[in-house]
């Protein structure tokens, strides 16, 4: 029995939005995703960025003797030896800066790739509603943009954890080992810096959302003036086109500067820091080496230890800005992954039925709380063909989607052969269609791959076979390299009629019990419908066949018409039937042919 739901109650809505995860959260989850377990390059990576990180207070270290004891001195025995150790500290440091670079950058592409394959993947088994709901251009900039903005982010934390921590201890290290008072005079502007920056922290976040979403927007703005170019043309939108594309654009360059501003700003902080240190060690250490209590070479020591600690800090300063771009990103990324489908496979399959026979009993759907179905009603028998005729909007095509789990109805119970189809595993429900609709979507591959869609257990012989079955035989000697041309983008190097035999070839390789064809010869000219008819009547021969059609003449020969009108079943029977009972069916008959009753 069906389910009692109301047909006029309103439809649930969208679930609420949740509150956005904490930046160390989500590091955390991409951490443990995609990059612990490449621990081992890391952990190799990490040694040689100490290594180059120990460098640079190493080289201040040789200051101290490099003044006291060669130009002071005038030791030329020293001259030796502190100028071979200064080469060689520059020859590691170029060593082991290259090594880890190279392995950090082949892990964070290792890592990039590995998401941008798991993300696609997820998207794939996310309802079709999803997509209704996202732009093509968006997701194609979670999938690529996102992630690459996402890819240095871990690399150049890694880089600043093992490097420029390493080199700041160790410049620290001779700084304290020369002066205690002078090193903490150096950093007396550092507890300054808290409250600012992280402000800024979320400044950036905040902006770096904003340059995302604009972002997305390009590629769907992209997107669709690439697919409808020709339409653009013909109604001449070219300039409203490019100017709502240049709005887009500018958006992006205000958050882009504003983001840059907001990560530049961290690092301008330190620098006003380090100023305010190094002037007052001036102060204080100038005196010291004037009244002798000090030398040039500890003074030298001291002033290239903390000048080198320049740019390991003001790097560090900004990883601030940098993880927050990277969260901002992950929070786009991990929306998607967190984001479950709703229409899954039953944890017990039931067997799938032998006698497919389809039936839809008292089934209710609304897309955005409208409703479209509305308690529909009907059987399709096995291996006969069934029509369903309406007007546009009645719910024709949506019953195709109800039919193969695209969408689940809020109500009303849909069977295949007598078992109810949730309890079907999805890949064996979707294994039992066929489907032929009007814009037959060919990718941009060989019109054998596009015949083939993957399958390689299909030989020379069964392939022409369906080829001469669905007319695509008739054509190919006229393309340029036969079966192995191109069908262009979206099918575009192809005719409408040539698409649709190509699509009727595919139905007929996949063999399926049951045949859904949605308007499927409605865009095309005369003679290329009568070539397609003929490719549809030997497609159907033996399947239970479900037929949307708006053309009437087209489904005359129909076993049974169903007629849809604002989702509801109001009448069937055969044609001849229909029209004698002069209800719906003869209405839209007498709309098409002036006489209501020509082909009774």
């Amino acid at each position: 029995m069906a389910a009692s739901v109301d047909p006029e109650a309103p439809l649930p809505g969208p679930p609420p939005p949740q509150a956005p995860a904490t930046s160390r959260a989500l590091m955390g989850r991409l951490w443990r995703d995609y990059v612990v377990q490449h621990w081992p390059w890391i952990a190799f990576a990490m040694v040689f960025m100490v290594i180059e990180g120990s460098t640079v207070g190493l080289l201040s270290y040789l200051l101290e003797p490099m003044f006291d004891r060669v130009f002071v001195g005038g030791d030329t025995d020293a001259m030796w030896w502190v100028g071979g150790a200064i080469l060689a500290l520059f020859v590691v440091r170029a060593v082991t800066g290259v090594v880890q670079r190279v392995i950090l950058t082949r892990v964070a592409m290792q890592s990039s790739a590995a998401m941008q394959v798991d993300l696609l993947g997820h998207m794939m088994t996310l309802d079709s509603s999803y997509f209704q709901h996202n732009a093509p251009g968006a997701l194609m900039e979670r999938v690529q943009g996102d992630t690459l903005a996402v890819q240095g982010v871990w690399q150049v934390f890694i880089q600043g954890l093992g490097r420029d921590i390493v080199a700041l201890v160790s410049l620290f290290v001779v700084a304290l080992s020369v002066d205690v008072v002078w090193t903490l005079t150096a950093l007396i502007g550092a507890p300054l810096l808290i409250a600012p920056s992280m402000a800024l922290q979320r400044y950036i976040r905040r902006k770096t959302g904003q340059m995302r979403d604009h972002a997305s927007q390009r590629s769907t703005r992209l997107d669709e003036i690439f697919h409808g170019i020709n339409p653009i043309k013909l109604n001449g939108m070219e300039r409203y086109q490019l100017g709502r594309f240049r709005g887009v654009v500018d958006d992006i360059v205000r958050a882009e500067i504003k983001t840059t501003a907001g990560k530049a700003t961290i690092p301008g902080l330190v620098d006003i820091m380090t100023g305010v240190g190094f002037f007052g060690v001036l102060l204080l250490g100038g005196r010291e080496i004037i009244s002798g209590d000090k030398s040039v070479g500890e003074f030298m020591s001291f002033f290239t230890a903390m000048a080198l600690t320049f740019q390991p800090l003001r790097r560090l300063a900004g990883l601030a800005g940098i993880f927050q771009v990277g969260a901002a990103s992950l929070e786009r990324l991990y929306g998607i992954f967190d984001a479950r489908p709703t229409i899954r496979s039953p944890a017990r399959a039931a067997a799938v039925p032998e006698v497919p026979d389809l039936e839809l009993d008292g089934v209710v759907f609304g897309y955005e709380g409208e409703p479209v179905l509305r308690g529909t009603t009907f059987t399709a028998p096995a291996g006969r063909t069934t029509a369903l005729v309406g007007a546009s909007g009645a719910g024709k095509s949506t019953v195709f989607h109800v039919l193969t789990r695209l969408v689940e109805p809020q109500g009303g119970t849909v069977r295949l052969g007598g078992c109810d189809i949730r309890d079907i595993a999805l890949s064996d429900l979707r294994a039992q269609f066929s489907v032929v609709t009007q814009d037959a979507l060919l990718f941009d591959e060989t019109i054998r791959e596009n015949v083939l869609l993957g399958r390689t257990d299909v030989d020379e012989a069964r392939l022409n076979e369906v080829l001469e079955a669905a007319h695509v035989a008739d054509f190919l000697p006229s393309l340029p390299r036969g079966l192995d041309t191109l069908a262009g983008p979206r099918g575009s190097a192809l005719s409408g009629g040539q698409r649709q035999r190509v699509a009727i070839a595919r139905a007929l390789l996949r063999d399926t019990p049951v045949l859904l064809l949605d308007e499927a010869t409605s865009a095309l000219d005369a003679q290329s419908e009568a070539v397609v008819q003929r490719a549809l009547d030997r497609l159907s021969r033996g399947r239970t066949t479900l037929v949307i059609a708006h053309r009437l003449s087209t489904v005359r020969g129909a076993d049974r018409i169903v007629v849809l009108d604002r989702g509801q079943v109001v009448e069937s029977g055969s044609h001849a039937d229909l029209l004698a009972r002069g209800g719906r069916y003869a209405d839209l008959h007498a709309l098409q042919f002036d006489k209501p009753d020509a082909d009774a």
